[in-house]
């Protein structure tokens, strides 16, 4: 790496010894190469247009030298080839060509759109400037760039090398849009709330600190916007969403990052059963934009299966399971499917029973523990991840739903819904619990649980209860989880694969 790094940086000298800036300020361009391949696509092999274009890109490729060369520029995903000749370009320019150029260069070039005897769309050059020199080789074409730190660490490489890694961003931007159009087209205005709470509150979870100087308080950054949207409502504004980036203090895994992108909506006058429509067709919306309703993805709990990637290598890959996004999502509440897995008519009234089913199936759990508590934990050890199909679970019990409001006709449960497909947890709904003495209650509830330990349990938001007291009509919130959807849409079984910078450890200084 050093001595190619000192050889470009000689390039480097030299192009400046000459007076050329290796670093110019601007390059206008006519077309992108994108606008290049859809204007001249058809025709013949052979053909000499006469028409003159001004591009810019990266040089990924190049092979030959004297007077014939040829190269491959790339820019946003799509490349064209240079049909680089000394008599178009002049001697001088076909020896900045060969010998200064490298590939990792931006270039820009004017020249002649063109088809090759073979019938390659072509940009025969008479003029070729650096626009970028690079002074680290890229990573190897053909073998890419497979370390999964790297990638995410250095995602501007892993974007130049790996085509799968631009699809997948690209599908990202696609379901975003699709997300957006979709609340859109139903009524929701998009806004924006603090991204710096002064109480960390909208879920349980640990919030990171941070300190501003001038007011000399603590702040948190958010862990939901929820709290916020929801005086939105109460001010009158019927529909809100917010597509936003939340942030939790809490452990990293394949499906957790502690920055991460949800769409959090709020809609007056509706309840729970309105909040799972939503979901399903927001799901659907996105899925349509990036291709199709039947999917496929990897079954992390089948047996691997062995890919053979070289002579010499293998590895062993989960399965691909397919996935209907298209059939209505199954309903089914939380104490059934517990009851389904124990074999057993547990019920919220008994919590000495539930604790020996907890023990009988060694799920672990704390002597404050509830029933809530004790059925929630054995769906999520028995129950969560055999959940393949897409499923609403509801009725979610009151001690796990400080912000939902009770069933209207069951006691121990809310009317709280959460969304999973292939074994983990996309959506999580509610109707809104609307009385502020309520409120106040399990506010406090959760106030006396952090006393005693819990440090992902909620604080007393007085200014929301506040807003609460002015009267906030009935009201159905729901919370999507963006990465983990674009990771079910584009087969990703990181979140990091869908996530342009994940948090890292810090990384050892290198040369």
């Amino acid at each position: 790496m050093s001595d190619q790094m000192a050889l470009r940086r000689d390039k480097v000298a030299a192009l400046r010894a000459e007076g050329i800036d290796p670093h110019p300020p601007v390059w206008p361009v006519t077309h992108s190469l994108a606008e290049v391949r859809a204007e001249w696509a058809d025709l013949d092999d052979g053909a000499e247009t006469g028409d003159e274009v001004t591009v810019a890109g990266r040089l990924v490729a190049r092979r030959g030298q004297g007077k014939l060369a040829f190269g491959a520029l790339r820019d946003d995903g799509t490349e064209v080839q240079l049909f680089v000749q000394v008599n178009a370009l002049g001697e001088d320019g076909m020896a900045t060509f060969t010998d200064v150029v490298d590939v990792g260069d931006w270039l820009g070039v004017v020249g002649e759109v063109m088809v090759t005897r073979r019938g390659e769309l072509s940009i025969r050059p008479r003029e070729l400037v650096v626009l970028g020199k690079a002074l680290r080789p890229l990573p190897d074409q053909y073998y890419g760039l497979a370390d999964v730190e790297t990638r995410s660490r250095q995602r501007e490489l892993d974007l130049v090398v790996n085509a799968d890694t631009r699809r997948v961003f690209a599908k990202r931007a696609a379901i975003l849009r699709a997300l957006r159009d979709e609340m859109v087209d139903r009524g929701f205005v998009e806004v924006e709330t603090p991204m710096l709470h002064p109480i960390p509150g909208g879920a349980t979870a640990r919030p990171f600190v941070t300190h501003h100087n001038t007011l000399d308080s603590d702040l948190y950054l958010r862990i939901a916007p929820e709290l916020y949207l929801k005086r939105l409502v109460v001010g009158g504004m019927s529909r809100v969403f917010e597509l936003n980036r939340s942030f939790r203090n809490e452990g990293m895994s394949p499906r957790h990052n502690p920055e991460f992108t949800m769409l959090e909506s709020y809609q007056a006058y509706g309840d729970h059963e309105d909040g799972m429509e939503l979901a399903e067709g927001l799901v659907r919306r996105a899925a349509e934009a990036v291709g199709t309703l039947a999917i496929t993805y990897p079954d992390r709990f089948a047996d691997p299966v062995v890919v053979e990637e070289s002579d010499a290598a293998t590895d062993e890959q989960s399965p691909l399971r397919d996935v209907s996004l298209e059939r209505p999502f199954a309903r089914v509440t939380m104490l059934d499917l517990v009851r389904t897995a124990t074999g057993l008519d547990v019920s919220y009234d008994d919590v000495e029973e539930l604790r020996g089913v907890c023990n009988l199936n060694e799920v672990a759990w704390e002597p404050d523990w509830g029933a809530g508590r004790l059925v929630n934990g054995l769906f999520e050890e028995l129950v969560e991840e055999t959940l393949w199909d897409p499923v609403f679970v509801t009725e979610y019990p009151v001690e796990i739903s400080p912000l939902a409001r009770r069933h209207r006709s069951k006691d121990h449960v809310t009317e709280r819904f959460e969304l999973f497909v292939v074994g983990r947890e996309f959506a999580n709904g509610f109707s809104e619990l609307t009385d502020p003495d309520d409120q106040r209650d399990r506010f406090e509830a959760q106030a006396a649980a952090r006393e005693a330990g819990d440090d992902e349990a909620m604080f007393v938001d007085e200014p929301y209860l506040r807003a609460m007291e002015h009267g906030m009509p009935p009201t159905v919130g729901l919370g999507l989880g963006v990465d983990r959807l674009v990771m079910l849409l584009t087969g990703a079984t990181s979140i990091r694969d869908v996530i342009l910078f994940p948090t890292l450890r810090p990384e050892t200084p290198t040369s």
